[in-house]
């Protein structure tokens, strides 16, 4: 997978413009404790709202028993997973109102951006996934609600990958231009 880098419209910090989500990861490579406590710790210095910091996190090594119960809640669209370094559960406590609950979850995006770079910037990779079993994630984490399970590793070798998984990550890397998303207000410059 060549030039996977972000094209901006001006020059971004450089683990931002290598972040991607790729499907492939090395099944053979060890995520060290240090590098899975690193992004963990990248997750928990995230902006929180009103510091409550609601975001938790279950977190397992490949070839340990929580990683296999993570990665058996995995939709079978993202069994790819499985041959990830780590499974890393993001759940949140949602508290009594609403203003906490959205705010629980507008933190947890911050915190899985934060564990992402810092994923890229140790060389490795990640890819946060939905499609996981929600109420049995919930079971491992009572009163918590479970938002995302994030895949982090090394990248695999395309070659060894599903055909499907090589069409998809070889799509070009888009997104819709500043001009679509930054909203100018009648008066004043940007």
């Amino acid at each position: 997978m060549n030039d996977r880098l972000a094209h901006t419209s001006v020059p971004i910090h450089p683990p931002l413009a290598a972040r991607w989500s790729p499907r492939a990861f090395d099944a053979n490579a060890v995520l060290s404790q240090d590098d899975l406590t690193g992004v963990l710790e990248a997750a928990r210095w995230a902006a929180t709202w009103g510091r409550r910091q609601p975001v938790r996190y279950v977190a397992g090594r490949r070839g340990g028993d929580t990683f296999t119960t993570l990665a058996g809640l995995l939709n079978r669209g993202n069994s790819y997973a499985h041959a990830a370094g780590a499974l890393i559960l993001v759940s949140v406590d949602e508290g009594e109102d609403a203003n906490t609950a959205t705010y629980a979850a507008l933190d947890a995006g911050a915190a899985i951006a934060n564990l992402s770079i810092e994923a890229v910037a140790r060389g490795l990779v990640v890819h946060p996934m939905a499609g996981f079993d929600t109420d049995g994630a919930g079971q491992l984490t009572p009163g918590l609600r479970p938002l995302a399970i994030v895949a982090v590793g090394a990248l695999g070798d395309y070659a060894d990958a599903d055909p499907s998984i090589v069409e998809r990550d070889s799509l070009p890397r888009e997104r819709l231009p500043l001009e679509q998303i930054v909203i100018p207000l009648a008066s004043g410059p940007r």
